[in-house]
């Protein structure tokens, strides 16, 4: 079972983490790994701040066995008030929730108390989901449910811009979860379940569901004790539906549609409207420290090594380069693939990525949304901070993404993009 080892993983993490301190500690450690391109890398986070982000940062964290060697790059401010950016505040994660899901849901599957190949309904409140509803959890943690996004309705209603429906619908409403997935149910299935692939929020949302349900407690305890808690995540909570992030925190931003408005202070929200699937508030650091942990399978702490496999046996999506497994994404790089998520919530965007061997984690990001510069661009720093200096093979200006005379093959920016 995946929590007889937190106690003993959690002390080595700890251990780590403190020797990670230093800007560049134990370097001889991570020499194997590719060199991070540091100038390609602040020339991807400059090209996200001219996009019309207030500031980016890369923390880049290589992972040894007995040390770590770390470096955090920062370009613009924190808040329009000029505050430089700081990498150590916090922020939210967005759609990075749904690793953190995924993971209470893999350890209930190794308890024997749910079956992610049968119907998820049994899983659920009677009257969660249609008795005709035959969908698994293994289906929904894909996004190959079928299962209709709720957010569309909240988000994309005819006529309304982005800054109007989150005044009006997102910042100070508090939806209960169960509204969220009947909001989604009304709208029947978009497909036979297992036959294509769909990001939906919903998805997380019902698994959110099913954890509450199987346990009798609520989503924020187990976070906390199950993951936050052994880990010493202590910049991570949930707190839905309270607005404020509580400590030092990045300011959000939410690109007004009008560009000759200014950018709109989203940082307040209840972030209930999509709850489980991305109400988490977290900083570089813990989430460096989730993904470490997450990606050593059993000897990490948070699930076995058979769960981590399931997690990661991924599918591909309609996006090139892009696949999906339970809760977690694939981006095939030019270096080899990564694992991990992204996440878009109202003025905060991350990725939170790691090689497979959880030797090198990436996190990144800007404090505005809705501008799909500010996504591409950030999305394109993951090339060079995972995969060193670009070849010369890789250098037609067409293709460059730095605007230094150095190219990289793009990344895609993936659905999660347009909230």
């Amino acid at each position: 079972m995946a929590g007889t080892t937190i106690a003993r993983t959690v002390t080595v993490l700890a251990t780590t983490v403190a020797l990670a301190a230093g800007s560049a500690v134990g370097a001889s450690a991570a020499q194997d790994r590719t060199e991070q391109d540091v100038t390609g890398v602040r020339a991807a986070l400059q090209r996200v701040v001219d996009a019309g982000a207030p500031g980016a940062f890369a923390v880049i964290r290589d992972h040894g066995d007995d040390s770590e060697r770390s470096r955090t790059l920062t370009v613009g401010k924190a808040d329009l008030d000029g505050t430089p950016m700081d990498a150590d505040w916090r922020f939210r994660v967005g759609s990075n929730s749904k690793m953190f899901t995924s993971v209470l849901v893999m350890r209930l599957a190794e308890q024997g108390r749910i079956d992610l190949d049968k119907p998820l309904r049994d899983y659920l409140p009677a009257g969660t989901l249609p008795e005709s509803w035959a969908i698994t959890a293994r289906q929904v943690m894909e996004h190959r449910a079928g299962v209709y996004d709720h957010t569309n309705d909240l988000l994309e209603q005819s006529g309304e811009e982005t800054t109007d429906a989150f005044e009006k619908r997102i910042r100070n409403n508090v939806y209960e979860p169960e509204d969220l997935v009947a909001m989604s149910v009304k709208h029947g299935l978009q497909y036979t379940p297992g036959t294509a692939y769909s990001y939906s929020n919903t998805d997380y949302v019902l698994m959110g569901l099913a954890a509450e349900h199987l346990t009798g407690r609520p989503y924020a305890e187990l976070l906390k004790e199950q993951i936050f808690e052994p880990l010493k995540l202590r910049h991570t909570t949930f707190t839905v539906p309270e607005k404020t992030i509580a400590g030092p925190h990045i300011t959000g931003y939410l690109t007004n549609d009008d560009r000759t408005k200014p950018l709109l202070d989203s940082t307040e929200q209840t972030a209930s409207w999509v709850w489980s699937a991305g109400g988490v508030v977290s900083s570089a650091h813990d989430l460096d420290r989730f993904m470490t942990a997450l990606l050593a399978g059993s000897s990490g702490g948070l699930v076995s090594d058979d769960s981590l496999r399931q997690m990661t046996s991924v599918l591909p999506t309609p996006t090139a380069k892009v696949s999906y497994g339970l809760g977690i994404r694939e981006i095939a790089l030019s270096c080899g693939k990564v694992l991990g998520h992204g996440g878009i919530v109202q003025g905060y965007q991350t990725q939170t990525f790691s090689t497979p061997d959880h030797k090198r984690t990436v996190v990144v990001f800007a404090n505005a949304s809705n501008n799909g510069a500010v996504t591409s661009a950030l999305t394109n720093t993951l090339e060079p901070a995972f995969c060193g200096k670009a070849p010369a093979a890789t250098k037609p200006a067409s293709r460059s993404i730095t605007g230094n005379g150095v190219g990289y093959p793009s990344v895609p920016a993936v659905e999660d993009s347009r909230i």
